[in-house]
């Protein structure tokens, strides 16, 4: 008895190692590594209607932006200029990207209320760049 057990030992010695490496192997090969889809792609768990995440998360000027975009279009440039500068004393963190968030404000204020109006909404927040927005969109 005691030969048997070592004679399966030895064999599964030998014979494990190699099956490893081969389905390891055969696993890394079905992987698409560059990226682009192919029919005949193998997959091992199904991913059809699985949502994608970004890899990392929204940058807190990028949230801000879009919840004052959207603040713009629901209230008036006004509100959104006042929130926005509130944030940017709230979180000084802000202040770098201040300009480029009115500038973009100042333009989608144009395309809502057309130029003239937009420009009645003007005032000195991040050194006039929603007025610049403005221009720049007219």
């Amino acid at each position: 008895m005691n030969q048997t057990a070592r004679r399966i030992g030895r064999s599964l010695a030998l014979v494990l190692p190699v099956v490893l490496v081969l389905s390891g192997t055969l696993a890394v090969s079905s992987v698409p590594w560059t990226g682009q889809r192919s029919a005949t792609q193998i997959l091992t768990a199904s991913a059809e209607n699985v949502p994608v995440r970004s890899a990392a998360p929204r940058a807190p000027q990028d949230v801000l932006r879009d919840r004052l975009l959207a603040e713009l279009e629901r209230e008036d440039p006004g509100v959104a200029l006042t929130h926005l500068q509130r944030a940017v004393e709230d979180s000084p963190s802000l202040a770098g990207h201040c300009g480029s968030i009115a500038r973009d404000l100042g333009a989608a204020a144009v395309r809502v209320y057309g130029p003239t109006e937009a420009q009645s909404y003007s005032r000195p927040v991040c050194d006039t760049s929603f007025a610049g927005g403005v221009a720049s969109a007219s």
